[in-house]
């Protein structure tokens, strides 16, 4: 089963660039899709990426394409998401996802999840 811990956020000017990471304390991300969602202050949770466990084929939504990134690093049991250009817009909470079967932009369809870290995009 695994734990999922978020680490990267913190305030960045637009046009900057960060890396979020998302460790699993325990067991491991091998064979487990992987996603990251965000959410901004009075909004749903809306879906950013994610990557499939078999094949690293991955999707993004259409707000992030071109200029976010994702990526896993099984040996570290670590997924990341890497953002360039930031936008006002990319401020939110982000937090990742995972599960064993299921390769989905929704958030229903992921088991475990971390506790988010938050991105702040200054202009």
């Amino acid at each position: 089963q695994a734990q999922l811990i978020e680490s990267g956020g913190e305030l960045v000017q637009a046009g900057g660039s960060l890396r979020l990471s998302c460790v699993a304390s325990e067991g491991t991300l091998d064979s487990y899709n992987m996603a990251w969602f965000r959410q901004a202050p009075g909004k749903k949770r809306e879906f950013v990426t994610a990557l499939r466990w078999n094949d690293d084929v991955a999707m993004y939504a259409d707000s992030v394409k071109g200029r976010f990134t994702i990526s896993r690093d099984n040996a570290k049991k670590t997924v990341y998401l890497r953002m360039n250009s930031l936008k006002l817009e990319d401020t939110a909470a982000y937090y990742c996802a995972g599960d064993s079967r299921r390769y989905s932009q929704y958030p229903s369809h992921y088991t475990y999840w971390g506790q988010g870290t938050q991105v702040t995009v200054s202009s």
